[in-house]
C-alpha cells in the first residue's frame, strides 16, 4: 500500500471519529480525553516536589495517555481526602495517625505505606539576621510553645544578648505533617503550639515571608531551603546544620524524618496507578536527590517494591508519630 493511501485511510478514520463525535455533540478533544486515565494525588507540601518530579517524567513516558494531578493540602488535609476515597495516593511527611486509620477503616479503605525519602526540617532566618547563629531545642521550644503566645514577642526574650527586636514567626498550618512533627519534636506534643504566627500550607509562602523580614524565623522541609539559599539562612539546631550528611549519620536529630506515599486499596489494581507507583519506587533515589532530599539506601526501595508487589497493607508505626527515627531504624521496621 502506498504512503498516500495510508494517509487517506488515516484521514478517513479520523474523519469518521469526528463525525461520530459531532453526532453525539462532542468535540474531538472530548473524545480523546475520554481515553486519558487520571491519577489523583494530594497531601504533604514537603513530599510535593518529589511527587511532582516523578509525575512529570511518568507522564512523558506514557505519551499523554495518563494524567497525574498533584495537589497540596498538607499531610492531614491529604489524608482526609484519601480516606474519603477522593484520591489514589496521598503524600505524607509523617506516618498515618490513629484517627486517620479509623477514618480510612470506616470508609473501607486500606493503604500501603511506602517510604520514598528522608527530610530535615530546617529552621531558617533572614540573611540579615546576624545573631541567631545557633539555637537549642530548648530555645526553639521557648519560641513555639503555647504559653509563649502573647508573651514571648522579642528576640531578647529567647537569649541574653539577642537584640530587642520583634520576633516574627512563620510556620506550616495545622493540616501540615511538618507542623505535627515539629511541635512533637520541639514542644513535646503534636499540634501543641502558640497560634499567633503566620501559618500556611504552602511552603513557598513561608519562604517569602522569612526572606522579606530580617526579624523573621520559620521552619519547613529541607528542599524549600535548598532551593532558596540566597534568600534564607539555615540555623544549626543544637550545633548541627541540616544536610544530607547529618541526616544520614543521625546527628541532625530530632528534626530528620522519613517521607511517604500511601496507596489506596481502591486504586492499587488500576493499571495506571500500579505503573506509576512502580516507576516512583524504581526511580525514588534519583528524584529524591534531584529535589534536594535525602535518598534512601537502595535496599529500602527494593523492600518497598516488594511490599507493593505483595500488597502489604497497613502501617509499621501503629498510628503514632516517629520522632527522631534514624534511617537504619526505619529500615529495620520496614524489614519486619
Amino acid at each position: 500500500m502506498s504512503k498516500i493511501s495510508l494517509k487517506l485511510n488515516s484521514w478517513t478514520v479520523a474523519a469518521g471519529i469526528s463525525m461520530i463525535a459531532t453526532t453525539l455533540g462532542l468535540s474531538m478533544s472530548a473524545v480523546q480525553s475520554q481515553s486519558v486515565k487520571t491519577i489523583a494525588i494530594d497531601g504533604s507540601s514537603t513530599v510535593f516536589p518529589i511527587t511532582e518530579a516523578v509525575a512529570e517524567e511518568f507522564q512523558k513516558s506514557q505519551g499523554g495517555r495518563v494524567r497525574v494531578t498533584v495537589g497540596v493540602s498538607g499531610t492531614g488535609g491529604g489524608f482526609k481526602k484519601f480516606c474519603r476515597g477522593e484520591t489514589d495516593i496521598s503524600g505524607a511527611s509523617r506516618p498515618i495517625l490513629q484517627k486517620e486509620i479509623e477514618a480510612c477503616k470506616a470508609a473501607g479503605i486500606r493503604y500501603m505505606e511506602l517510604p520514598v525519602a528522608y527530610d530535615a526540617i530546617t529552621v531558617v532566618v533572614n540573611p540579615q539576621n546576624t545573631w541567631a547563629k545557633n539555637l537549642s531545642v530548648t530555645e526553639l521550644k521557648k519560641m513555639w510553645e503555647p504559653g509563649a503566645q502573647g508573651k514571648v514577642n522579642s528576640w531578647s526574650q529567647i537569649r541574653q544578648g539577642f537584640p530587642n527586636a520583634p520576633l516574627k514567626l512563620f510556620g506550616p498550618g495545622a493540616n501540615s505533617g511538618t507542623f505535627d512533627y515539629f511541635t512533637e519534636a520541639i514542644v513535646g506534643k503534636a499540634k501543641s503550639s502558640r497560634g499567633d504566627f503566620t501559618a500556611s500550607e504552602d511552603d513557598n509562602v513561608l519562604v517569602q515571608g522569612v526572606s522579606r523580614d530580617k526579624n523573621a524565623i520559620g521552619y519547613f522541609g529541607y528542599a524549600y531551603y535548598a532551593e532558596n539559599q540566597k534568600r534564607l539562612k539555615a540555623v544549626p539546631v543544637n550545633g548541627v546544620l541540616p544536610s544530607p550528611t547529618t541526616v544520614k549519620n543521625g546527628s541532625y536529630s530530632p528534626l530528620s524524618r522519613p517521607l511517604f506515599i500511601y496507596v489506596s486499596s481502591k486504586s492499587v489494581d488500576k493499571p495506571e496507578v500500579k505503573q506509576f507507583v512502580q516507576f516512583y519506587l524504581r526511580n525514588g533515589a534519583k528524584f529524591a536527590q534531584e529535589t534536594r532530599y535525602v535518598a534512601l539506601p537502595a535496599s529500602a526501595y527494593t523492600t518497598a517494591q516488594s511490599h507493593f508487589g505483595k500488597k502489604r497493607f497497613g502501617t509499621v508505626f501503629g498510628g503514632k508519630e516517629a520522632v527522631g527515627l534514624k534511617i537504619d531504624e526505619l529500615l529495620r521496621r520496614e524489614a519486619q
